[in-house]
């Protein structure tokens, strides 16, 4: 049996392969040593549906990029794509993301992340993607001599549903250093589950459909800001009809409320899981985080 579970893995791997641009993942790091927190036995077997997106996580993993020359402060960031907390669009809000941080000297780590809507596989489906998302921060740092990053530069990039997870992790640390990232970058985020904001999907695949009220507050992390909040850098398309744009303008003005450093930039139009590229308006948004970043000391910008 587990020579034919080994087969099907392996074959998976080669799928995922083919059909993503990986070939830039140095190293896969599984997400924990042993036994995986808050899992327990179920039938579900990992997919790839289509166009470079993964579901069915059971066994959560980074995807180590690091690049030839590093920037000088050794900065790192793990990025969380998006999908709803139902799957993971890891290809363009991961891979290509990972790709494009790397040509700048910055190690990048793709999170695969589980999904609350496999709640067959977790005990708690509320907190398992954000334990994963606490666990791949807490990998990176304790790796950081082995993987040649500073420990006290790791920051955490969220598209989307991923987006909700950072921004999560960002505002849910209590009073754990460990657990708050250095800073944090926003694409498209869900930040907000109040029924005005919410992105249906997101939040019901986390909290189920008749979430109680404190929960839903809870996780509204535009009400979770404090003075503690790590700086964030947020980008999103006024015409996105599948995420408000008002869940980043209302997490940005918590920020502005609260005296935490943060940047927003918005697309006139754009929509929404556009990754990299805005073809509405031809820009390369990445470039405005780079400059963010040497501006809050987070990058250089000098490669060694």
């Amino acid at each position: 049996m587990q020579s034919i579970n080994f087969m099907k893995n392996f074959f998976l791997l080669i799928v995922l392969s083919s059909l993503i641009h990986f070939s830039y993942a140095q190293t896969m790091i599984p997400l924990y040593a042993g036994n995986i927190a808050n899992s327990k036995p179920c039938a579900v077997q990992e997919k790839i549906p289509a166009e470079g997106r993964v579901a069915g996580i059971t066994k959560p993993m980074l995807f180590a990029y690091l690049p030839l020359k590093k920037d000088s402060l050794k900065t790192a960031v793990i990025i969380c794509p998006g999908g709803g907390y139902s799957r993971l669009a890891i290809d363009h809000e991961g891979f290509k993301v990972a790709e494009g941080l790397n040509k700048k000297g910055i190690a990048a780590f793709v999170l695969k992340y589980r999904n609350p809507i496999d709640s067959a596989c977790v005990v708690n489906k509320e907190l398992v993607a954000l334990e994963d998302a606490q666990q791949a921060l807490m990998l990176v740092r304790s790796k950081a001599a082995e993987l040649d990053i500073n420990s006290q530069n790791v920051g955490m990039m969220g598209f989307s549903a991923g987006g909700h997870l950072t921004s999560t992790i960002a505002t849910h640390f209590g009073n754990n250093a460990l657990l708050r990232p250095d800073f944090i970058i926003l694409g498209y985020p869900v930040i907000s589950f109040q029924d005005s904001l919410m992105h249906k999907g997101s939040r019901e695949n986390m909290l189920g459909k008749n979430a109680m009220k404190e929960k839903i507050d809870l996780y509204s992390n535009e009400l979770q800001v404090t003075a503690n909040t790590p700086p964030a850098f947020i980008m999103h398309a006024a015409d996105d009809k599948t995420v408000k744009v008002q869940n980043s303008i209302l997490f940005y003005l918590a920020l502005l409320q609260n005296k935490v450093p943060a940047e927003l930039h918005l697309f006139q139009a754009g929509g929404h899981g556009f990754g990299l590229l805005n073809k509405a308006e031809p820009s390369p948004w990445m470039e405005n985080v780079f400059l963010w970043m040497k501006a809050n000391q987070f990058m250089k910008g000098n490669l060694l």
